[in-house]
């Protein structure tokens, strides 16, 4: 099976110059750039994003309207460390985890829809 694979010789010619002390700075600029553009396109929204996120759900109370991740919106009725107790409905509540909720609404919003 050897004679379907071709010997590779080395070249017997000198190994070419390194490239300069200059040669190295070009890699960097490129390196330094991506790392710039990772922070400002993906680190930085999204540490954003989730602050907004954590300040959301520390300052939940009672009598707040929202709309959990799922698109249920209705009015907070209790609020634990880590659950809050919905009122979808005049005898409808549903208890969902602090993370579940995405967003506030404005007052007033639930008896509008």
């Amino acid at each position: 099976m050897s004679f379907f694979i071709s010997n590779a010789f080395a070249d017997g010619a000198a190994p070419a110059a390194a490239a300069g002390p200059m040669g190295g700075g070009f890699e960097w600029i490129f390196l330094v750039g991506f790392l710039v553009i990772f922070y400002l396109m993906i680190w930085r929204p999204q540490a954003k994003r989730a602050k907004e996120q954590k300040n959301l759900l520390g300052n939940l109370a009672k009598g707040d309207e929202v709309v959990t991740t799922g698109g249920i919106a209705g009015k907070i009725t209790k609020v634990s460390d880590d659950f809050v107790v919905l009122e979808v409905s005049d005898t409808v509540e549903m208890k969902f985890q602090k993370g579940a909720i995405a967003a506030t609404l404005p007052k007033g919003t639930l008896k509008a829809i």
